[in-house]
């Protein structure tokens, strides 16, 4: 009873096996065998693929190796994880499989790891997954990923926004309990180090979740067109909601001109044996796709046997070509094979043995390189850029760590921009230009544009009712209206811009963040741009400078009775003097014993010098010098005389022929002290700033130029803050009444915003830089602000200091002072030559009778020849001796004769 119990058990289980496409590859007598179980949906193109694949992969080796692999296939439904649960646990415990293979749908693919984890069975996942390799070998040590991470296909799509400057993008993507959430992260680093980022996410349920799905998915399709972005990128999807998803889109015109669309390798990797019509409603997408040579002979070999095989068992199947599913699945088996063959001559095979066998593959496959790293392909294949073209689809190039490439052969000069392909991109809507990826104005649909409704300043924009009996019809002008209205002329050479002013009466901060909101497309106006506001909208190049300084009222200088002191500062005029004596020192060093002028008692050579020196200072000296270091002193300082007499005429000149006028306050302390009231423009920045950064309290709002001058009069105000381009108006004809003082605070200067990640905002930019350029905004600055000369007042300057004038100073006393020593090194130099020849000419000690008789002879000779001219007596004192005792003698000059009282005889004419 127990053995027929046990037989009709056994003979269902015998019979499925042989049933299975795996019964032919059982083991025979005498051969190693390798159990492989296998849990795919078989009713989808995907595992239709993997079958024949590996179908064909253990065909081929049960005829050439003595290795023989087993294969059990289950069958699922595709997006449901228990179900294939429930067959690899089957497959491990009741056919003792060894290995599993799983599905390319990663929520069905993790589940089996987590079985494969519990009975220690290797695992080897064919789908694509962006949870982190080392994440994945801890959570599932025996999974073996057989599909690339997904790294690198995100990396291309952000290169490729990035290659066109699109700043926002929408990303689309199926979900469900179960699904990798890992692609959105990875695709959101990559956006974000482009400069982009993602404006909206659209997620769709899994499609057997939905009773509607047409419905369903138009209603979400919808959504999508309040949004501004037209950058979409579909991420991950089956194909059935992608389907959906395309023809929804293309109703509502979301694939139209200046939209664009990315697929990722989900959707383009069964484009290849889809129906016509779902590649032609992706007509001008980008894709990304995983790339594999199907040059190979190995590839060329597996085409013609799963021709033979798809044709067999599937003939309801167009397309006969392999896809990129159908190589991995081949690969897993080769590298099952390899795994088993190594393993072949060790008895003590086990689970982990053969894991790490798996592992350690090194081969080429035919889906690229198969080689593992912490349980992750290491995937160092390209990922290949294609352009949907009517219904296929052409190459665009190559991506690769080093950037774009032309082809996949190409060994250097990547290039960072897809542009540098050089390829033609077919677009939707047939767009012969790059598409902005924006939603683009049109007359139907006109840019909304808001203008400041109350201005201080109408000259730079001002909104005025056309019809006092309306209040919808507004006339726009002012000088920032028409720096729009040249910009827009500028851009319709590229595309049209219709545009709509609506005039706001709230602050600029609001108006600002109305664009923000989406109240408005854009702002036009004199707006600053400030650090703040760009976190919130986009701004473009600024067109006016801006800047925030104080104004005040001038106050007449009153009439000084020591104005002629003005000039100079007073270091300036204790410099002068200081150069003034030392030069006058100079001079007297120097002449006081070569030149007669300057001979007497010390104090007439002190009244000589002075007086020569301070003459100089008029060019009226009249005493000659007849030192040449006197000379070149004198003329170095008359140079700097003339620098001085010619800086304090000018000086002095404009004090006395100018109106002087000085302003009441002079600097933004005094204001803090005294707690004054200080004015600025209503609705500005300008307040926030003031309390804020100049610590400034007592502030007070002012509705119009005019309100200022009455304030101003009044006392009501001290002083007022108003920015760089509206002082300059202010000012060009109440320059004689009011001036600015203290520092200027800079800011980012007058521009026109516009939503953040609009292209329409560079455009813009652009265009200002060429009206710049050509000449176009001077011309509307001449126009609007029309500037006066009839300022008669001039800024009190202050007085000429010494950082003016100390090089010529400095020149003055160098000149001086060298002078002076190398004088002193010539006197000293003179006397020792003249204490070496007085040594040298006394007359040496003769100690004979000789020659004391000979020098009383010479002496007595010379006396003879004189006697004519000097008396004797007078003669003697030219030669006396130096003691009474001593024989020798000293000759004398005429004047140390004189020195010493000896009266000189008269020479005789």
């Amino acid at each position: 009873m127990c053995f027929k119990r046990c037989l009709f058990f056994l003979l269902p289980v015998f019979f499925l096996s042989f049933l299975c496409d795996g019964s032919t590859m059982a083991a025979a007598s005498g051969k190693s065998t390798t159990s492989i179980g296998v849990v795919i949906d078989e009713d989808s193109r995907v595992g239709k693929e993997q079958k024949i694949a590996m179908k064909i992969a253990v065909q081929k080796l049960h005829y050439s190796t003595n290795h023989k692999l087993t294969i059990q296939f289950r069958n699922i439904s595709s997006g449901n994880p228990l179900q294939a649960a429930t067959a690899a646990d089957e497959l491990i415990k009741v056919e003792k499989v060894q290995v599993l293979v799983g599905s390319p749908a990663w929520q069905e693919a993790a589940i089996v790891a987590d079985v494969g984890n519990r009975a220690q069975v290797a695992v080897i996942s064919l789908a694509a997954s962006s949870v982190s390799p080392k994440l994945a070998h801890v959570r599932w040590p025996f999974l073996v990923q057989m599909a690339g991470n997904s790294l690198k296909e995100m990396e291309s799509v952000a290169a490729i926004v990035h290659s066109y400057s699109w700043r926002k993008v929408i990303v689309i993507y199926e979900d469900d309990a179960y699904g990798d959430p890992g692609a959105l992260a990875l695709l959101s680093k990559a956006l974000v180090d482009k400069g982009s980022d993602i404006e909206y996410r659209l997620v769709l349920p899994s499609y057997t979740s939905l009773s509607d799905p047409q419905g369903f998915i138009g209603d979400q399709v919808a959504k999508l067109s309040s949004r501004k972005s037209r950058v979409f990128i579909i991420l991950q999807s089956s194909l059935i909601i992608a389907k959906h998803l395309l023809t929804e889109a293309r109703k509502i015109g979301l694939m139209g001109m200046d939209s664009v669309w990315i697929v990722t390798d989900s959707i383009t990797s069964v484009m290849d044996y889809n129906d016509y019509s779902f590649v032609a409603s992706m007509e001008g997408a980008i894709g990304t796709k995983s790339y594999y040579s199907e040059e190979t002979s190995i590839f060329m070999e597996l085409k013609a046997q799963f021709h033979e095989f798809i044709k067999s068992d599937y003939p309801e199947e167009d397309n006969l070509v392999p896809g990129v599913h159908a190589l991995r699945a081949y690969d897993s088996i080769m590298a099952i094979y390899h795994a088993v063959t190594k393993l072949a001559s060790d008895e003590s095979t086990t689970k982990e043995t053969l894991l790490e066998g798996i592992l350690s593959s090194n081969f080429l496959g035919l889906s690229g390189k198969i080689s593992f790293h912490d349980g992750s392909l290491l995937d160092s294949s390209n990922v290949r850029i294609i352009n949907v073209v009517e219904q296929s689809y052409k190459d665009l190039g190559f991506w690769s760590s080093k950037g774009f490439l032309k082809n996949v052969n190409q060994v250097k000069g990547g290039g960072h921009s897809m542009k540098t392909l050089g390829t033609v991109v077919s677009w939707p809507g047939n767009l012969t230009r790059d598409p902005k990826g924006w939603a683009m104005p049109s007359d139907v649909k006109k840019m909304k544009i808001g203008v400041p409704g109350r201005t201080v300043y109408p000259n730079f924009v001002e909104a005025v009712l056309a019809d006092n009996n309306s209040d919808s019809v507004y006339n726009f002008s002012g000088f920032c209206i028409d720096v729009f209205a040249e910009v827009v002329n500028i851009l319709k050479d590229n595309y049209s811009l219709p545009y709509e002013f609506f005039p706001f009466d709230g602050t600029y901060d609001d108006l600002v963040f109305s664009v923000s909101n989406e109240t408005y497309d854009a702002v036009v106006g004199d707006v600053t741009i400030l650090e703040h506001r760009a976190k919130f909208v986009e701004f473009t190049q600024p067109f006016v400078e801006s800047g925030l300084s104080m104004m005040v009222q001038y106050k007449p200088e009153p009439t000084r009775a020591w104005l002629f002191l003005k000039p100079f500062s007073r270091s300036m005029w204790l410099a002068t003097l200081g150069i003034l004596f030392y030069t006058m020192f100079i001079v007297w060093f120097f002449e006081r014993k070569s030149n007669p002028d300057f001979k007497g008692a010390f104090r007439d050579q002190l009244g000589t010098t002075m007086w020569f020196t301070f003459s100089t200072l008029f060019f009226a000296q009249k005493e000659k010098v007849y030192s040449n270091f006197t000379k070149m002193v004198v003329v170095v300082w008359l140079f700097v005389v003339l620098v001085l007499t010619s800086s304090y005429t000018a000086s002095l000149s404009s004090m006395l022929t100018v109106e002087r006028l000085r302003p009441k306050i002079e600097d933004i302390d005094w204001l803090r002290k005294t707690n004054a009231t200080v004015g600025c423009d209503r609705g500005s920045f300008v307040k926030g700033y003031l309390t804020n950064v100049l610590k400034l309290e007592n502030i007070e709002y002012i509705g119009s130029q005019d309100e200022y001058s009455s304030k101003f009069d009044k006392g009501n105000i001290a002083a007022s803050f108003i920015e760089l381009p509206y002082q300059k108006f202010f000012l060009k004809d109440k320059c004689n009444h009011y001036t600015t003082v203290g520092p200027t605070y800079r800011f980012g200067g007058f521009g026109f915003a516009f939503q953040k990640g609009s292209p329409i905002a560079r455009d813009v930019s652009e265009a200002i830089l060429t009206i710049t350029e050509n000449g176009i905004l001077k011309g509307l600055e001449e126009k609007w602000f029309i500037l006066t000369t009839n300022c008669s007042a001039s800024r009190n300057t202050g007085s000429l200091t010494i950082e003016s004038f100390w090089g010529i100073y400095l020149l003055s006393g160098a000149t001086s002072t060298l002078c002076f020593l190398i004088f002193i090194a010539k006197l000293l130099v003179l006397r020792r030559i003249k204490n070496q020849n007085q040594r040298n000419q006394v007359t040496r000690d003769i100690p004979s009778e000789e020659g004391n008789l000979r020098k009383s002879i010479a002496i007595v000779s010379y006396i003879h020849k004189t006697s004519d001219r000097i008396s004797p007596v007078r003669a003697t004192s030219f030669y006396q001796r130096e003691d009474m005792d001593s024989s020798k003698w000293k000759v004398m000059s005429p004047s140390q004769a004189l020195e010493h009282g000896i009266q000189l005889p008269e020479t005789k004419h």
